[in-house]
């Protein structure tokens, strides 16, 4: 199955690549850069699929059973460039250049010491005959880490800077997931990617890992009334459950439900808020007017401003 989609995926890449990207880069004289070109395209079809996978679950709920009006259409729009940017743009380029580069050299420095880097599969060698229930576990295992670096982020006042763009939003819709500084993203894709690598997902089920991550985060922003039941809600974050996260009072320190995927962190962790009757309103009522209404740039400058000043707050 994975073989099979991998071949899709490689074979579609492959014609669009052949058929429009490479006389582009003949025409231009660009050809040295061919193959990072390519390897790029990967990523932009990704955040394509992604997209498209995600307004049509989401748009259709929100549609249906809106929390509250969208007042604030411009701020919604905002958020669409940060998901265009994060999904096609500078983001998958940076992730790409800092990921593989790092891999190399952790592989290269490996081989010199004749060493071979543990992974799920040769610890567990039964888990090369079972591939799906190896795709589960290293759900579980990238969720767990995705739990302590969001419950990092709201700990340490210089990383709170910066996830306060994506918290600063009032008008909370789906498209609100990819409202982060592009600092931030960076932070993230490499402690995503760390994890990955170092417990081994191999790329296809890296790519579907992603996927279904994107799709989750995606629907549990979305500006939908919409709870799994008293079971359901302590299996998967739901758009509920994910909106106290993203409440007036619990931004910045005071956060609970941190969960990406699977509520069973907050649960271990004490940090869980189960209450399926409450739909808070959004936002940040700490976070300067410019990160909650301003454009994208001034949400950037601005996050970085308030990053510094964290920073050297400890020594005034």
């Amino acid at each position: 199955m994975f073989d099979f989609l991998m071949r899709i995926w490689v074979d579609t890449s492959g014609a669009i690549y052949e058929a429009a990207v490479q006389p582009a880069l003949y025409a231009a004289g660009l050809m040295m850069w061919a193959d990072r070109t390519q390897e790029w395209l990967d990523f932009a079809l990704l955040g394509i699929v992604q997209i498209a996978l995600v307004y049509a679950v989401c748009r259709p709920l929100e549609a249906w059973h809106p929390v509250e009006d969208v007042i604030d259409s411009k701020a919604v729009w905002t958020d669409v460039l940060y998901t265009l940017i994060a999904r096609l743009g500078l983001l998958p380029l940076i992730a790409f250049v800092l990921l593989s580069s790092a891999e190399r050299w952790f592989n290269g420095m490996l081989a010199d010491a004749d060493l071979v880097p543990p992974t799920l599969e040769t610890l567990i060698p039964g888990l090369r005959e079972m591939p799906w229930l190896a795709l589960l576990l290293y759900v579980v295992i990238l969720d767990f880490g995705e739990y302590w670096r969001h419950r990092f982020q709201h700990m340490f006042p210089w990383w709170y800077a910066l996830h306060s763009v994506h918290h600063a939003q009032r008008q909370m819709t789906f498209w609100t997931d990819d409202r982060n500084h592009l600092l931030d993203d960076v932070i993230a894709a490499a402690w995503f990617g760390a994890v990955a690598l170092l417990i081994g997902v191999p790329p296809v089920q890296f790519v579907l890992i992603v996927m279904v991550r994107q799709l989750a985060e995606s629907l549990s922003h979305a500006n939908a009334r919409l709870d799994y039941g008293r079971v359901g809600e302590r299996l998967v974050v739901s758009p509920r459950f994910h909106r106290l996260h993203h409440g007036e009072l619990s931004a910045g320190a005071h956060g609970r439900n941190y969960a990406v995927l699977l509520p069973l962190w907050d649960w271990m962790f004490g940090t869980a808020d189960f209450d399926r009757k409450h739909y808070p309103r959004t936002g940040d009522p700490e976070a300067p007017e410019s990160l909650a209404a301003g454009g994208w740039g001034t949400q950037q400058v601005e996050g970085l401003k308030q990053m510094l000043r964290a920073i050297r707050r400890p020594a005034a």
